[in-house]
């Protein structure tokens, strides 16, 4: 319990790295919010990559993906609804039927998708593709 508190409390971005996977979950687990948003991001289609000369980007809702991992392989649809504290994204398609028959959409993790389309109404983010042109 002790070491949880003294983990949750001291983040360091002057972390090298470690071989220990733990160490590895705990620096993004206890990450702050403008940290994890740069670890959510999704490869691009192979298309989008030479156009942009980038691999991969961060995620946004309203971006079109499609998920190459897990049971909705195959789906395609546009990102809803994106999750910081869960670092999970959530795809138009992707829902789940719960025990009272409702539908509920499905958390999946932006490393098992690919973005198919950008979103490209936001002035920062053109800048940020337009840099490696």
């Amino acid at each position: 319990m002790r070491l949880k508190k003294i983990m949750e409390s001291n983040w360091s971005r002057s972390w090298k790295s470690s071989v220990q996977p733990r160490k590895q979950r705990a620096f993004v687990r206890n990450a702050p919010l403008h940290v994890k948003q740069k670890l959510l991001a999704a490869h691009l289609t192979k298309e989008l990559m030479k156009k942009y000369k980038m691999r991969s980007i961060t995620v946004r809702a309203g971006d079109k993906v499609k998920v190459v991992r897990g049971q909705f392989k195959s789906k395609t649809g546009k990102i809803t609804k994106v999750s910081l504290q869960k670092s999970r994204v959530y795809v138009e398609g992707a829902e789940q039927i719960k025990k009272d028959g409702t539908k509920a959409l499905y958390p999946i993790h932006p490393s098992n998708l690919i973005v198919m389309d950008l979103l490209l109404d936001d002035k920062k983010r053109k800048k940020t593709l337009e840099r490696k042109k």
